[in-house]
């Protein structure tokens, strides 16, 4: 499958919506994105990066197309991919996908996803425009989203940036 390069070096809820039909590829896992949430440092109190340059939150500022993988209740993980120009923090989480290699299984969970998948914070820091095991594909997107408030966060959840496949 060909990997996407150039795709995350744009605005968060830009690369959020187009990364919907887009394929997630992980060691022998496909599966095509149904759910994101974009996350951004400007106005956005839910991000990590919203008080600026912190150890956690530093790979956020860095090249965009990076794994930014997380633990969160110190038992479950999650996904961002880092997005933007280098410097302005922005990442997109990956809540859902559904399983092509499988018979059309849906992970429907950002901790779901990584447990599934195997997606750990040893995958942290991965520049996913060039990896052979861990990128993100073009898949086959119709271009249609639906736009919500995020969910499971407790602080900017009037904003609607959630995207699903509509």
């Amino acid at each position: 499958m060909p990997k996407l390069g150039y795709f995350f070096c744009r605005h968060t809820h830009t690369v959020a919506q187009a990364l919907l039909g887009q394929v997630l590829v992980f060691g022998s896992y496909q599966g095509i994105i149904t759910e994101t949430e974009a996350y951004r440092r400007q106005d956005d109190e839910a991000s990590h990066a919203f008080r600026g340059m912190t150890p956690r939150a530093s790979i956020m500022f860095g090249r965009p197309g990076m794994s930014d993988v997380y633990s969160i209740y110190g038992k479950y993980y999650c996904l961002n991919i880092v997005t933007g120009p280098e410097g302005e923090p922005g990442a997109v989480l990956i809540r859902s996908i559904r399983l092509i290699n499988s018979p059309n299984i849906p992970i429907i969970g950002p901790g779901r996803v990584c447990r599934t998948l195997g997606i750990t914070t040893a995958h942290n820091g991965l520049d996913l425009t060039t990896q052979d095991d861990f990128y993100v594909a073009w898949g086959q997107s119709n271009g249609l989203f639906q736009a919500t408030p995020r969910i499971g966060i407790r602080k900017a959840i009037d904003k609607p940036w959630r995207f699903t496949e509509a």
